[in-house]
């Protein structure tokens, strides 16, 4: 492999804490109460203070990219008021730490930390004038940002807004949560995705594409119903924002659905214009597992939108995690082929990793074996989609590899190869510990993904 981008993938919440300091208005999650297994989201991982730390560990390992995400929060009061200077003045000595050190930087823009005023004021994404607010913000971060951050990424995992997650991570908590409203959120957050994307390809040299959580889905069996099951769910939770980040347009599937629900959701003539320019660089994913479509557990009359709400089952035939989570390296492979050949645009998986209760004595290694086992995998396949397959595939960025919060908030599903010294309830002393997968990953990293 020639030039290629070995890193690191975090969001804000997960990892900076704090969350009242810096002139940081509030986020949906900094309300969050802990729970009996989980965190609250105000300290984290301490980044806001103590970045360099984790920077100096990725640098360690050899890494070259840090894919992290600028809190909207933290840098406009309230999502749609001020900008507070404070909060970019610390982004920029952020991005000139990552610099100084070799590391290239990616931007996220959104992931799921709705301001808490646009999320009570207008339901969040489901809202015309949160779609300007969004995009007022984006567009500034990369005014100021483009100068030096030359990769970026506009929502983590944007077919969520196409499931039941949408009214949770779009902030429309206290929306009717209908099927109608989930395709507005859908189509919305589609439009400040491309608004940003047009804005960079038209102001700037950076470049950009857009990112799904691509969980390959298999039929559970060979029978017809349970093949157009899972090519339903394949066309309208990933192929349909995939053609609008390549092609500018949605699916000819996603249309017809609207068309035949008449919705009527709001669809401007500048909304469309705004799509129909949209162009990406790249096209990113995270991966984690599989599924199955089981077409006999979707009820009789359910919209093809929601059959993944009903038919998604596990794989049989696959081991998985303690969370449920199968392990399926050849469904990472299959999901790079199927986006490189209907797109012929480079693929960028920028999500993978393997949650896992872990504990550290406070003296010994943790040996996990497991981790290494599950990333040697998944980058076998991925040099097998390049080299045997023909793909164009320009990185691979691990998830939270120092420890972090969970999507949920629980500490202890740890997915890092260095241990983060706190729990749930209890910060403890913040040590960070490399585990045996850290000195085999920098052997990974400085081979160049040889040596495995």
């Amino acid at each position: 492999m020639e030039k290629f981008f070995w890193g690191n993938s975090v969001s804000s919440m997960q990892t900076e804490g704090g969350w009242n300091e810096g002139g940081k208005s509030l986020s949906v999650y900094d309300i969050r109460k802990a729970g009996e297994n989980t965190s609250d989201w105000h300290f984290a991982n301490d980044n806001y203070h103590h970045y360099e730390e984790d920077m100096d560990l990725m640098k360690d390992l050899g890494m070259n990219m840090y894919r992290f995400q600028v809190s909207w929060s933290r840098v406009v009061k309230d999502g749609d008021g001020a900008f507070n200077e404070e909060g970019f003045a610390y982004y920029d000595k952020f991005i000139d730490a990552l610099i100084a050190r070799g590391i290239t930087p990616m931007i996220c823009l959104y992931h799921f930390d709705m301001p808490l005023h646009l999320a009570e004021e207008y339901k969040g994404f489901l809202s015309k004038k949160t779609v300007a607010a969004f995009i007022r913000y984006g567009k500034e971060v990369v005014r100021r940002f483009s100068p030096k951050v030359k990769y970026w990424i506009t929502f983590n995992e944007q077919n969520l807004y196409s499931t039941d997650l949408a009214f949770t991570i779009a902030g429309a908590e206290t929306s009717e949560k209908s099927e109608k409203d989930m395709a507005q959120i859908t189509h919305n957050v589609m439009v400040c995705h491309a608004a940003i994307a047009d804005y960079i390809h038209e102001n700037t040299d950076a470049k950009i594409g857009g990112m799904l959580a691509y969980s390959e889905c298999y039929p559970l069996t060979c029978k017809p119903e349970d093949i157009l099951a899972a090519r339903t769910i394949d066309e309208l939770y990933n192929y349909n924002l995939l053609d609008v980040f390549a092609y500018g347009r949605y699916s000819p599937m996603f249309e017809k659905y609207l068309e035949n629900a008449d919705f009527d959701i709001e669809i401007t003539d500048e909304e469309r214009k705004i799509l129909s320019a949209c162009t990406s660089d790249y096209l990113a994913f995270s991966y984690y597992q599989s599924t199955c479509a089981d077409y006999a557990k979707i009820p009789s009359g359910t919209s093809p939108f929601l059959y993944g709400t009903y038919a998604m089952t596990k794989n049989p035939n696959l081991q998985a995690s303690e969370w449920g989570w199968t392990i399926d390296p050849l469904g990472f492979r299959d999901v790079m082929n199927k986006i490189y050949s209907r797109y012929r645009i480079p693929v960028f998986p920028i999500e993978n990793g393997i949650g896992v209760r872990e504990t550290w004595d406070g003296k010994n290694m943790i040996e996990d074996d497991y981790r290494i086992n599950y990333h040697r995998d998944h980058i076998k396949a991925m040099k097998d989609t390049m080299n045997k397959d023909g793909v164009e595939v320009i990185g691979y960025l691990g998830w939270g590899l120092i420890d972090i919060l969970s999507s949920q908030g629980d500490m202890e599903k740890r997915y890092g190869v260095v241990y983060v010294n706190r729990g749930n309830h209890d910060l403890r002393d913040m040590k960070r510990v490399p585990k045996k997968s850290y000195y085999w990953l920098k052997k990974v990293i400085a081979s160049n993904g040889e040596n495995l």
